[in-house]
């Protein structure tokens, strides 16, 4: 091969090397958080949340990973079914924390519902090739005994017929001190508890990305 010749295929090289890689940087592993006001950051600064926490400490742990925030403040069941979609095809996730059912529950929304959206919501998160990590809710006991105990026992009825990862309780050892007023939100100070309970159940899912 003359000189030539050399230039020309090495210059051909280089350019389709070029090209490739912003292919290269859109392969970086997702982590797509779907959820309400508890993932949104609701009443606080959205840098104090439990998801930007969970970016800063994947950074640190496992930058390969990059973290998406889809939740949004008052979404149902109903409502994420709808927007899964869209959401799973603009960000193709490795991965998907699906944090949903209280907005429901508060409703006094029917189980049957609750269960299908959920459903729903994991079945297309699979069919995308996701991996799906359920955080499970509890209700306040003035909704009554059987509704609360029903609402509680789905979360982990879900994750057994779908073999998925689950956290039981996504709020489990949040103090009554660190709601805010509403009872119902933690506080900032309450959000690297709440990363903890998601975290432990999260990092094995994390190998390989």
């Amino acid at each position: 091969m003359d000189a030539m010749k050399f230039y020309a295929f090495f210059r051909s090289v280089l350019l389709c090397t070029c090209c490739l890689l912003p292919g290269i940087a859109a392969a970086q592993p997702t982590i797509l958080v779907f959820g309400d006001s508890l993932s949104a950051a609701y009443g606080i600064p959205r840098e104090a949340g439990w998801v930007n926490l969970l970016q800063q400490e994947l950074q640190r742990s496992h930058p390969q990973y990059q973290v998406i925030n889809a939740s949004i403040t008052g979404e149902t069941t109903a409502g994420g079914r709808q927007r899964i979609a869209a959401a799973l095809r603009q960000h193709q996730p490795s991965i998907i924390i699906l944090e949903l059912g209280a907005n429901d529950g508060l409703r006094g929304a029917p189980i049957a519902d609750i269960e299908a959206n959920l459903t729903a919501l994991i079945q297309q998160s699979r069919k995308a090739h996701a991996k799906v990590l359920l955080l499970g809710m509890q209700l306040p006991p003035n909704y009554g005994a059987d509704y609360t105990a029903r609402f509680k026992a789905l979360y982990s009825k879900l994750a057994q017929r779908y073999h998925v990862v689950l956290v039981p309780f996504f709020l489990e050892g949040v103090a009554p001190e660190q709601f805010q007023a509403d009872n119902l939100h933690p506080t900032a100070q309450a959000q690297p508890r709440v990363l903890q309970s998601v975290i432990r159940q999260l990092e094995p899912m994390l190998y390989p990305p």
